[in-house]
């Protein structure tokens, strides 16, 4: 069995930072790839941040130059550094881990910016 667990979201106003990160837990020897997507209201869910087994990376279009995906393999977590929000960040933000050849996705964690 897998466990995802995320935290790190919250209420932040327009020009400021969070830390989301996600620990990958269980059955995980053949985790591969991770990586952060988001929904906002009204919206698919679309792709933020992609990490590949190699630490090759990649982001949307919108969030390049902002947002950085690293992860710490020792602990089986992924972390996604937010800066420079602005509203249009605001959704709800999952993780997504593959191992082998299945995909699994965390809770979500709400990210709220706002003034």
């Amino acid at each position: 069995q897998v466990h995802i667990v995320e935290s790190g979201g919250g209420l932040v106003q327009p020009g400021g930072s969070l830390r989301l990160s996600c620990a990958a837990s269980g059955s995980i020897s053949n985790l591969r790839a991770m990586g952060w997507y988001r929904q906002a209201p009204g919206k698919q869910r679309e792709l933020v941040a992609y990490i590949a087994p190699s630490g090759n990376t990649i982001y949307e279009d919108s969030v390049k130059g902002r947002f950085a995906i690293s992860k710490d393999n020792a602990k089986n977590t992924m972390y996604l550094q937010m800066n420079s929000l602005k509203p249009e960040d605001t959704a709800v933000y999952y993780c997504m881990v593959i191992i082998g050849l299945d995909q699994y996705w965390g809770q979500g964690t709400q990210v709220t910016v706002s003034s």
